[in-house]
């Protein structure tokens, strides 16, 4: 997930959460109570129960719940970028900027005349994550990745509004990522294919943020992107869920009991928000044969500071036999950078990270540099 409240000061040493055994433990002590009769399906697909509640189902039967009684139906799209939005070192004018002007790509991005290179063969994909769009999930990485010879694509997934389960940030025009993250995957298959199409190539790199992230990885485990996909570079990704500071964690146990706390608050902060909770349907299905596929490279930085995928340690992949899983905490030789999940994408560590990952060679090394909480990009704006 992208957004949420801090509680979090720049000079606080994060706190020794829980593990996630410990938080798997706790949730499954909750699952011992019978579960609620089923609501039906708010769409027009089948009735699906999930937890202790029903989920919606999204007009063809499938289950995406997960939560308890899922609020709205199953909708939504995926949409082009539209001109660009200049570069941006701060988060918070960017995430302001894409509010406003929520249809832009981040520069450096989508160049359909673009070739891939011998050096560079595979062009790059860029996904954004929960309750943010293209340009502010890449106003700072896209035109440096772009300038280090890749073609570089991105586009706007997960658009609903109200009625279709978005919660209530979908209101805002740059809100996006809100729908099942099932769709959002669908809709990030015919993207691929679309850059594959027009540039050639035969694969592709992914760098994703958040719900990018685990979106991605189904992607790749349940919408054939294994074939398609050589890297995946992922920051701060609900790969293993998130207990959002123990609240998805609580509320889980709680609708286990039978009392649907996570079907209410998904009111608000919209399906994808409640799937990416520990224990949901799509995190365990996402998970239940390994986290990784055969045929793709993992990259996968987490930040000690992150307040929305926490504990952060649950974004890490553990390598099945024969793939290459790198697991990076972005303050290992790098203290001073205090990013949390937001201004992750606006460090220069983690750019440098991205790069490294796609291109190892070229770019060997990593960066170190103060990168301030809740702004980015050393503070400036």
């Amino acid at each position: 997930m992208t957004m949420g409240l801090s509680v979090l000061t720049v000079h606080a040493a994060p706190e020794t959460g829980p593990t996630e055994q410990q938080l798997a433990d706790y949730i499954a002590a909750g699952r011992k109570a019978a579960p609620v009769a089923d609501s039906g399906s708010a769409g027009s697909g089948s009735a699906c129960t999930s937890g202790s509640g029903a989920g919606s189902g999204n007009g063809s039967g499938d289950c995406y719940g997960g939560s308890g009684s899922s609020s709205g139906s199953s909708g939504g799209y995926a949409s082009d970028t539209v001109g660009f939005g200049p570069p941006m070192t701060s988060w918070v004018a960017a995430f302001g900027y894409g509010l406003t002007h929520p249809d832009v790509a981040p520069p450096g991005a989508n160049d359909w005349n673009c070739k891939p290179t011998a050096e560079h063969p595979r062009p790059v994909v860029l996904v954004h994550g929960t309750w943010m769009n293209a340009y502010n999930g890449f106003a700072f990485m896209g035109q440096p990745i772009k300038d280090a010879g890749f073609c570089t694509f991105t586009f706007n997934y997960g658009r609903s509004n109200l009625v279709e389960g978005g919660g209530l940030g979908s209101v805002l025009p740059g809100v996006m990522g809100t729908g099942y993250i099932q769709d959002s995957a669908k809709q990030l298959a015919v993207f691929v294919d679309r850059v594959l199409a027009a540039t050639g190539a035969s694969e592709v790199d992914l760098v994703a943020h958040s719900q990018g992230g685990s979106m991605s990885n189904w992607y790749t485990k349940f919408e054939g992107g294994a074939a398609k996909v050589k890297n995946l570079v992922t920051f701060g990704a609900t790969h293993h869920g998130t207990s959002l500071d123990g609240i998805g964690a609580l509320g889980r146990a709680i609708n286990n009991f039978g009392i649907d706390v996570l079907g209410f608050i998904e009111i608000f902060v919209g399906h994808a928000g409640i799937q990416q909770t520990i224990g949901s349907d799509f995190v365990n299905k996402l998970n239940e044969h390994g986290d990784t596929i055969a045929g793709v490279d993992y990259t996968v930085v987490g930040t000690r500071y992150d307040e929305i995928t926490n504990p952060y340690d649950l974004t890490f992949l553990k390598a099945a036999p024969g793939v290459s899983v790198q697991n990076i905490t972005l303050q290992d030789g790098c203290e001073q950078d205090v990013s949390d999940h937001l201004t992750m994408m606006y460090s220069p560590r983690a750019l440098s990270i991205a790069l490294r990952a796609l291109d190892p060679v070229g770019h060997p090394n990593l960066e170190c540099t103060f990168n301030p909480w809740l702004l980015g990009g050393g503070g400036s704006l």
